[in-house]
C-alpha cells in the first residue's frame, strides 16, 4: 500500500469515529489527536479499528510515538499485515 493510500485510510478511520472531521483543517507536523480533538478512549479506539482495517497489530506502547498524521503514516508503512 502507498504512503496516500494508507494516508486515505487513516482519515477514513478518522471520519468513522469523528464525523465532523474534515481532513482539510489538518496541519503538517501537529499532533493528530488535538487537531481532531479525541479524548483517551477515543484514541483507542481509532487504533483498534485502523488496526482492524489494515489488518495489523498496532501495540498500545506504540501508541504515544505515534503523534502527528505523518508520523502515524510512516509507522503503518513498516508493519507487517496479519495474514488470517
Amino acid at each position: 500500500m502507498t504512503a496516500p493510500d494508507m494516508r486515505a485510510q487513516v482519515l477514513a478511520c478518522i471520519k468513522a469515529i469523528a464525523p465532523e472531521f474534515e481532513a482539510s483543517d489538518l496541519r503538517t507536523g501537529r499532533p493528530l489527536r488535538d487537531q481532531v480533538d479525541l479524548d483517551s478512549m477515543d484514541w483507542v479506539n481509532f487504533f483498534a479499528a485502523l488496526g482492524e482495517r489494515l489488518h495489523m497489530d498496532i501495540p498500545e506502547p506504540d501508541y504515544a510515538k505515534l503523534v502527528t498524521l505523518e508520523d502515524l503514516v510512516a509507522y503503518l508503512e513498516t508493519r507487517p499485515r496479519r495474514t488470517s
